[in-house]
């Protein structure tokens, strides 16, 4: 609430009415669909422009328009969420028997419920958001040599079907960028102004790519908030955010440390509560709202009572005369 895309949509504004910057010149990339809209709406709510031409979208819809351009690519080519999950039980219980342990053996059911497939997924995702290899990544799921097993034939199986994953599209992009010159200086001179925000969910690989794209020139304009970070399971890295100004000495840092969507109380309390981290910026956000009627605590044993808990209270204050909720 300290109005983070307020200022990106009142700078791409300031880039075209200011400085004449062309829209088509200008990226602006967030992490979900559902926010590359309703920043493009509200860019266009204060802009004289209609519909365009500055480009909104995601990591991956940016990436792989790139890729679309010069291996012509289709939606086809793209993995859906449920094959994935098929592909994975179907290595697992095709494993060979040399790599199976005795442990393992007795309880097969493990090996191939949803919560281990979406757990080796996870690792899978962290290998390739890291621009690393498997074997660089210690899994939690399954033994090592499971894992890169795991690793190597779901790679050959993908390229096989000449399908990609949406990590794949940050990997590939970044190969085609640094082995392709030319193809690498059409699309600098694409965008000219890069602007991100979520930067805290930012992962090396991604980073990498953005970078690629941004020189000679490096117009990148980065918003975000390193305690918001929640990609942790997929690779993403507020350290990178931490050390932005160390790639880019010239940047300068802009603070947005007043606070008009929560109540005092609740801003005070969240304060105290983060600061304990110890990876972040060290900040202290202030907020000029009146208080509420004090920070309540609970504590449950499981997410399960959390959750029963919790519907419970919204039901009560529901029932109270007066009551508004949204």
């Amino acid at each position: 609430g300290s109005g983070k895309t307020f200022v990106i949509t009142q700078r791409i504004k300031y880039l075209i009415e200011e400085l004449h910057v062309k829209p088509e010149d200008i990226l602006v990339i967030t992490f979900t669909k559902a926010a590359a809209v309703e920043m493009q709406e509200r860019f266009l709510q204060i802009s004289s422009q209609k519909g365009g031409p500055v480009n909104f979208g995601t990591f991956h819809a940016t990436f792989f328009n790139i890729l679309r351009y010069t291996y012509k690519f289709t939606a086809e080519n793209i993995i859906r969420e449920g094959d994935k999950y098929k592909l994975i039980a179907q290595i697992l219980e095709e494993m060979p028997p040399e790599l199976i342990s005795q442990e393992q053996n007795e309880d097969k059911t493990q090996d191939t419920d949803n919560d281990t497939i979406q757990r080796l997924l996870s690792e899978i995702s962290k290998v390739k958001n890291n621009g690393i290899s498997p074997q660089e990544l210690e899994s939690e799921t399954l033994p090592q040599a499971m894992f890169e097993y795991i690793f190597a034939a779901y790679k050959k199986e993908m390229n096989s079907r000449r399908l990609i994953d949406f990590d794949d599209m940050v990997l590939l992009c970044r190969d085609l960028l640094i082995s392709r010159p030319e193809t690498r200086k059409l699309w600098q001179e694409r965008f000219r102004y890069i602007l991100i925000d979520e930067f805290q969910d930012i992962c090396p690989l991604q980073y990498e790519v953005v970078r690629l794209i941004a020189k000679p020139q490096d117009n990148l304009f980065i918003v975000g908030d390193d305690d918001q970070a929640i990609y942790g399971f997929r690779g993403s890295k507020p350290e990178i955010m931490l050390n932005f100004q160390k790639d880019y000495p010239n940047a300068k840092q802009v603070l947005l440390n007043v606070n008009y969507r929560s109540r005092r109380d609740i801003v005070e309390t969240a304060g105290k509560l983060i600061a304990h981290n110890k990876t972040r910026f060290s900040k202290q956000v202030e907020t000029k709202n009146l208080l509420t009627d004090g920070v309540k605590l609970y504590s449950f044993v499981s997410k399960h009572q959390q959750a029963k808990n919790t519907a419970l209270l919204i039901k009560q204050y529901m029932a109270q005369e007066g009551a508004h909720y949204s």
